[in-house]
């Protein structure tokens, strides 16, 4: 997709879409919050149990009209990293990671209590990746239409997170940008449906 001819109406869902897509989204995470409970207890405990510190961290993101919110995961990594307030990104091998978060980073189960930012409303299931404005000022350097993304709620699981994994450099952040909007431009419910069952189906394979 040619980025520089965006047009500014990108959003290929039109009301109706959306209104449904919200009630999808609101459902789906109330039912998963109570299958997956027991699941969530057993995390948490687990986490408590192999490390020092909170189970669940949070952190803020840009999120729909450009505001930010905060995100909800499981931690996965040391409570000391970047401690001299510098953002970082995950690198592969990253000897930042605790043994169970490597393994909850694997089978991305560290994103479950996204289900509460679904939700809430901060997110949706199927959208781009949430990211913090430090990465998205250093994105916008090189491709302002980042912004175009404010349209939509950032979601759990896209295209970009099946195909493109981890984003751990700015090329990865540029290729994913490239397939973030192209879903947004061509974005529908069957899509949708099509990404949360091939991310369900591919858990292993998306680091």
């Amino acid at each position: 997709m040619n980025t520089d001819t965006i047009p500014t109406n990108i959003d290929g869902m039109n009301g109706l879409e959306r209104g449904l897509k919200r009630a999808g989204d609101v459902i789906g995470a109330f039912l998963l919050m109570i299958v997956l409970s027991p699941l969530f207890l057993y995390i948490y405990i687990r986490q408590k149990m192999s490390s020092s510190g909170p189970a669940i961290y949070s952190q803020e993101r840009i999120g729909k009209g450009g505001r930010p919110f905060m995100i909800y995961k499981f931690r996965t990594m040391e409570t000391d990293t970047e401690s001299d307030g510098m953002p970082q990104l995950w690198q592969e091998n990253d000897s930042r990671l605790t043994d169970f978060g490597r393994l909850l980073r694997k089978y991305h189960l560290d994103e479950l209590p996204q289900v509460w930012n679904v939700l809430k409303g901060d997110m949706s299931f199927v959208g781009y990746r949430p990211e913090r404005q430090y990465f998205i000022d250093k994105i916008m350097m090189h491709n302002s239409n980042y912004e175009l993304l404010y349209v939509s709620r950032p979601g759990v699981t896209s295209v970009a997170t099946i195909e493109n994994g981890y984003t751990y450099t700015m090329e990865k952040m540029l290729r994913r940008l490239d397939m973030d909007l192209d879903y947004l431009q061509h974005r529908s419910l069957w899509l949708d449906a099509k990404i949360i069952f091939r991310t369900v189906f591919n858990l292993n394979k998306l680091a």
